[in-house]
C-alpha cells in the first residue's frame, strides 16, 4: 500500500490518508477482505501519530469501506458495489466541481464552459 501525505495540504493528514486508503479500495488496489497495516506499523512507516491513523481507519469504518475486528485487525469491506459506485461518482463531481471553478476564475462563461464540455464528449 503506497500513501504519500502532504504536510503543506490544507486537507488534514487523516483525511489524506483515508482518501488514498479508499481510493486503493475502489480501484481494486486494495481486494475484499485484505488487512490493511495496523495503526502502530502505518504510524511508523509514515511517521504520523497512531491517532491519526486510527482517525482516518475509523473514518473508512463509517464510511463502510472497512471493516474492524477487535484484537484481530482492519480490513477491505466486503464489496458494496453500489457503494463503490457512488464512491466513483462523487470523485467524479469533484473534480467537474474544480474545474468549473477554475474556468470561471479565468472568466468564462457558462456557454464556453458547455462548447467545452461538448467537444470532449465528442472525442
Amino acid at each position: 500500500m503506497q500513501i504519500i501525505l502532504n504536510n503543506a495540504s490544507m486537507i488534514p493528514i487523516y483525511e489524506q490518508l483515508a482518501d488514498q486508503i479508499k481510493n486503493q479500495i475502489i480501484t481494486g488496489k486494495l481486494q475484499e477482505s485484505e488487512a490493511l497495516p495496523s495503526v502502530r506499523t502505518l504510524s511508523g512507516t509514515l511517521k504520523i501519530s497512531a491517532l491519526t491513523v486510527k482517525k482516518a481507519y475509523d473514518k473508512l469504518e463509517e464510511d463502510g469501506f472497512v471493516v474492524t475486528v477487535h484484537g484481530k485487525g482492519t480490513y477491505v469491506a466486503p464489496t458494496n458495489r453500489a457503494l463503490a459506485m457512488e464512491a466513483r461518482r462523487k470523485a467524479v463531481e469533484e473534480d467537474f466541481a474544480k474545474a468549473l471553478e477554475k474556468a470561471r476564475a479565468v472568466g468564462m462563461e457558462a456557454g464556453e464552459i458547455r462548447q467545452i464540455l461538448e467537444i470532449l464528449l465528442e472525442e
